[in-house]
């Protein structure tokens, strides 16, 4: 079934039919009615690559992602769920596309390929080069995160320093005074990863502010380096009582580490951070934390990125979300 076999029964022309699908030149009521009703009885349904070449548009997006060789934590993929899920709400697909490391012809596909409407990116660095290449280029964007001096594009963001500094004061109002942050990997800060950073700069300054001891350590994206990370933080700073930790991927190591020290949570230790709601509510006890808001912030890229392919010229948008943190069992009053 084809568009002129409908324009036949409904008694109009195909360029009629065409309009009344498309929307772009208005058809009367009586006649789009008409229209209606035969392809209901057809049951027809336009070919997605028609419909795509009549807009001048490939109804899809492109989600750039970490390099496929490095396995996504569990907020990662949260996020790709949900940019897919947000994006079928606007019958648009999503093509996956990874970028760094050897994938930077993958991405320079992406922008120069003119195979997607537009571009969501993941994991952004302060100075972010894809950023950069993006902005050259006319084709609608919007970020996970945000560089150090957003231009060209919106943005969805939490706001890691002003959530990890409301972690500290917690376990400052708990009395905690010798306190530790569990940052992300040290190749992640030396890049300059944007929450690393920022959680980094919050927790130093709301420790100088509530005049406590402060640490910091870097941990790999994985569980084995929870533990390790722990065991050092046991090793070198015996007097810490309390951590704060952005790290969800490190959490069962932690989990570990603690139970083999033989440390009470939150008796003899407290922990909290900014984390998926999933992941703080599987943790023994349940942690008090900030819960990352992943389907939140997924709906907002996909929505700021259909406003931006549809009005290019429209002004910048961009949220930057401060969750509450969710008093759960892992935080205590200091007690030695």
């Amino acid at each position: 079934m084809n568009i002129g076999e409908i324009a036949k029964r409904a008694g109009v022309s195909r360029s009629t039919v065409s309009y009344a699908l498309s929307g772009k030149r208005p058809v009367s009521t009586a006649t789009a009615q008409r229209i209606n009703d035969v392809i209901a009885e057809l049951g027809y349904r336009p070919n997605a690559s028609a419909r795509a070449l009549a807009e001048g548009r490939t109804r899809t997006l492109s989600l750039v992602i970490p390099p496929a060789s490095r396995r996504l934590t569990d907020v990662q993929l949260g996020f790709v769920a949900s940019v897919v899920e947000a994006a079928a709400t606007h019958d648009l697909d999503v093509l996956l596309s990874p970028s760094g490391g050897d994938h930077d012809r993958s991405f320079e596909r992406v922008v120069t390929g003119r195979r997607v409407d537009g571009v969501i990116l993941m994991e952004i660095l302060l100075d972010d080069p894809r950023v950069a290449r993006l902005e050259q280029e006319a084709l609608p964007f919007v970020t996970i995160g945000h560089v150090e001096r957003p231009g060209a594009a919106p943005w969805v963001d939490v706001d890691y320093a002003e959530l990890i500094t409301r972690c500290v004061h917690h376990l400052a109002d708990l009395g905690h005074r010798d306190v530790v942050l569990i940052n992300r990997s040290d190749e992640l800060v030396a890049a300059g990863y944007g929450p690393a950073l920022r959680s980094s700069t919050g927790f130093l300054a709301a420790a100088e502010q509530r005049g406590l001891t402060a640490h910091t350590v870097c941990c790999a994206d994985e569980p084995a380096a929870g533990l390790a990370c722990f065991q050092e933080i046991r090793r070198r700073w015996p007097d810490v009582t309390a951590a704060v930790t952005i790290n969800e991927a490190a959490l069962p190591g932690l989990q570990r580490a603690l139970r083999q020290a033989g440390l009470d949570v939150p008796g003899d230790f407290s922990i909290t951070g900014v984390i998926a709601s999933r992941l703080a509510e599987a943790f023994h006890p349940p942690l008090t934390a900030a819960d990352v808001p992943a389907e939140e912030m997924a709906r907002l890229a996909v929505d700021l990125l259909v406003e931006r392919i549809a009005n290019p010229d429209a002004p910048h948008r961009h949220a930057l979300l401060r969750p509450v943190i969710s008093l759960r069992s892992s935080t205590g009053a200091r007690h030695r």
